[in-house]
């Protein structure tokens, strides 16, 4: 405060101390001379006590003749309360990273079912009871997936370049990604997909998925790591994406065109290309991409921006190949009517005794969890000890982790088996009914015939919208997006493409079950277009777009989309239910690269403005 004061001609000023201002700066200065930071925590109550370390550590014995007796461990015991404090933080955020993905999916269907197709399974406790088995099952395995097998795939990633030549190398990264295919949760409902197919209508594919299941999983296997190799080599190399995504295209586009003119082939086509999708999962891309990356780091050339991206281009178009060579393989081996002849036989046999234990569930999906993981581990470990020669390092965590990942890779596939596959199947099952009469659905068709297949279209739409849009690996692909692009591309701007291609992708598979349109019209006009934007495009925006197709298939959209098109299918009279994954690949790869080629249109129009304007600036700052 200021006192102005006049005294004849002269005025002078006076300051008077403000009380409030007194009062906050005695109050600074005695925190200032009085409290440490130690003691300012001690006074908020951290929630922490103080306990000597004397206290915790029993006093030194010695024997008679001096010597230290060896300390013996008192195991610590807790109470069933602090267990629950303990475990409680930890459980939760990883509970519900499985809550948020699957109970949004999980509402929406409900609520579809209730609102628009106006029905309510009366097994919906069932259902529930599996959905939660799907989030406690995922839990424990993505759990144990970080803590049992990355440290594997790290440790051998890092160490066996340096320590093993070459063709060694190649040649473990072909049986890793062997290994891995089988480990894949989302293959177990690709097998379970073969109860739903009539021999008699379509008898190679029944074939393939009964009869030659094992095989068929090999040989996606086999693809998978073969296209672990080429995409190692590329790393190792600095080879450009696009002449491999061509020589991978023409077998792959040949052979569709074939067996698209084969009456007995043609329904082949979508399990082939449905199988490209579902290889790209929790368990093959960390560690096949961290056994590439660190093959690519260990000759010096893992510091590229677009280092890791490829493997899962190739690991998604290599199946397709494979599974059609194989059905080539199997029509020339087995006529149709010896395929029909032995699963009549199979079928009668079955019916004529009660299945094994080990057949019948819930001891089928356990033993399936079991066989998933254990040779694997096995492989890993074996590399490690025989190969590497290397001692494995914090054994308890790794074997603890190891366990977590069979015991939810078990629960996985029985929620798989009661709920994914069962609500899929339901829901695939009654969305005819909103546009035309479903056997079994006494108020078909709900609506008439446009308006009810607009609200198919579009629950089919949200539905791929949604679940993609809820994928936790296409956020961490935004943010790589947008490093490597320099922010050209937004994280952002990257979510929307990739959902929208997926929800229209999805739509179009619908499309193709309920007019029954040959998928091989649909694929291969679909992938002229991704060649020809691919060579328009710069080599980041192919490596992104390409593999953002594998980043939208995980293990819950996989088992979801598949059961459902297989519901659809069956309530339509289709041959096959397949064709809807495919169709949900190539959609986010069209997507990306028509934005990313905007985008780079947008920055060029943006670089031109800012240097007209510069040398207008400078012509002007001349005269």
């Amino acid at each position: 405060m200021t006192e102005r004061r006049t005294a004849g001609s002269k005025t002078s000023l006076t300051v008077i101390p403000c009380p409030i201002q007194t009062s906050l700066q005695q109050r600074a200065k005695n925190m200032t001379n009085h409290y440490r930071f130690g003691d300012y925590q001690r006074k908020l109550g951290a929630g922490h006590d103080e306990v000597s370390f004397n206290d915790l550590k029993p006093e030194l014995e010695t024997d008679a003749d001096g010597n230290p007796i060896p300390e013996r461990r008192v195991r610590v015991k807790l109470t069933s309360v602090e267990t629950y404090q303990l475990i409680r933080p930890y459980v939760s955020v990883r509970f519900m990273e499985q809550v948020r993905a699957v109970v949004p999916l999980g509402i929406y269907l409900l609520l579809f079912q209730i609102l628009i197709l106006r029905e309510l399974e009366a097994d919906y406790w069932i259902i529930t009871g599996g959905l939660f088995a799907v989030i406690a099952g995922l839990m424990f395995f993505m759990e144990g997936l970080k803590l049992g097998l990355m440290p594997f795939g790290t440790v051998i990633g890092n160490t066996l370049p340096r320590n093993s030549p070459l063709p060694l190398v190649l040649f473990i990264t072909l049986l890793l990604g062997i290994g891995v295919t089988f480990a894949e949760p989302a293959i177990g409902a690709l097998k379970a997909a073969g109860k739903n197919v009539s021999v008699e209508q379509a008898p190679y594919l029944y074939a393939l998925l009964n009869e030659w299941s094992d095989a068929l999983v090999l040989v996606v296997g086999f693809s998978v790591g073969l296209a672990a190799v080429l995409g190692t080599l590329r790393f190792l190399y600095g080879w450009s994406l696009k002449p491999m995504i061509y020589a991978a295209l023409v077998p792959v586009l040949t052979l569709t065109v074939y067996s698209a003119f084969d009456p007995q082939l043609q329904n082949i086509i979508g399990l082939a290309w449905d199988c490209g999708a579902v290889t790209t999962g929790p368990v093959t891309v960390p560690l096949v991409l961290s056994l590439g990356i660190g093959i690519a780091a260990a000759a010096g050339k893992g510091d590229s921006g677009l280092s890791g991206f490829g493997i899962v281009t190739l690991a998604s178009l290599f199946p397709i190949t494979g599974v059609l060579l194989l059905a080539l393989y199997v029509s020339f081996t087995e006529s149709p009517t010896e395929i029909i002849a032995v699963a009549q036989q199979t079928v009668a046999a079955a019916q004529a005794m009660e299945p094994a234990w080990y057949a019948r569930s819930p001891w089928e999906e356990l033993i399936l969890g079991v066989r998933a993981i254990l040779p694997l581990v096995l492989f890993l470990f074996l590399v490690l000890r025989l190969v590497l020669k290397e001692k494995l390092k914090n054994r308890g965590e790794i074997f603890y982790g190891i366990t977590l990942t069979i015991i939810g890779m078990c629960i996985f596939n029985l929620g798989l088996t009661y709920g994914l596959s069962k609500l899929g199947g339901d829901v695939g099952t009654l969305v005819p009914a909103a546009f035309t009469e479903v056997p079994g659905v006494e108020v078909s068709p709900i609506y008439i015939y446009v308006i009810g297949l607009t609200l198919a279209l579009l629950f089919a739409w949200a539905l791929g919208f949604g679940a993609t849009l809820a994928e936790p690996a296409l956020n961490a692909l935004g943010e790589t997006t947008e490093k490597l692009t320099n922010g050209v591309f937004k994280k952002k701007t990257l979510l929307i493409a990739v959902s929208l291609g997926v929800a229209f992708g999805i739509a179009a598979g619908l499309a193709k079950l309920i007019f029954h349109l040959p998928l091989v019209w649909m694929i291969v006009p679909s992938y002229l277009l991704a060649v020809v934007l691919t060579a328009f495009s710069s080599e980041e925006f192919v490596n992104v777009a390409w593999d953002s197709a594998g980043v939208t298939t995980g293990p819950i959209t996989v088992p979801l989309v598949l059961a459902m098109g297989l519901g659809i299918g069956s309530a339509m009279n289709a041959v096959e239910g397949f064709g809807i994954l495919c169709m949900a690949s190539i959609g986010p790869i069209i997507s990306v690269m028509i934005t990313g080629l905007w985008a780079r249109y947008k920055s060029g129009v943006q670089s031109e403005a800012a240097i007209a304007v510069s040398a207008e600036q400078e012509a002007q700052a001349i005269l």
